[in-house]
């Protein structure tokens, strides 16, 4: 079953929650945000090629994400794990390298429910201005994207 991406844009708070609930256990939704092998498989848009250059899930532990586009178009994306809690939660900051010092903290709860897992995503910017920014270039549609992906490697396997 396929379910919808909510994504909620509060006014005047510095925040982003998105919603999503999966057909899959939260090990399964846990290990696709953790495992090297798997990212590639869902994260970000379709017409994107997604590589990890690291990705080490501890406290203190760095990701690094690298998109190429067919034009030879390249976006990397990186941050460091704060909390990492098995198959519950996942705290990371992220930043665009385009926009270096634009950095958000991501907060990620997993939740068993009867259908499988309800993933709850916490983005918080340092301002409501460089939350704008992010939403105003296409947020909504890569992370939708990246929802659906990841729904259909969970279908796949």
């Amino acid at each position: 079953m396929t379910y919808e991406t909510g994504f909620e844009v509060p006014p005047e708070r510095q925040e982003v929650i998105i919603t999503r609930l999966f057909a899959a256990s939260p090990e399964r939704v846990f290990a696709a945000h953790v495992d090297a092998t798997l990212v590639p498989l869902w994260w970000g848009p379709r017409y994107l090629t997604t590589s990890v250059e690291r990705l080490e899930a501890r406290p203190g532990g760095q990701w690094r994400y690298i998109q190429r586009a067919a034009d030879g178009a390249v976006h990397a994306f990186h941050g460091v794990f704060h909390l990492v809690e098995a198959s519950r939660r996942l705290v990371t900051t992220f930043e665009y390298e385009g926009t270096p010092g634009q950095v958000l903290l991501n907060d990620l709860h997993l939740e068993a429910v009867a259908e499988g897992t309800r993933l709850i995503q916490k983005s918080v910017y340092l301002s409501v201005g460089d939350r704008d920014a992010m939403v105003q270039a296409g947020m909504r549609s890569g992370l939708v994207t990246s929802m659906e992906r990841l729904d259909e490697l969970f279908a796949a396997s």
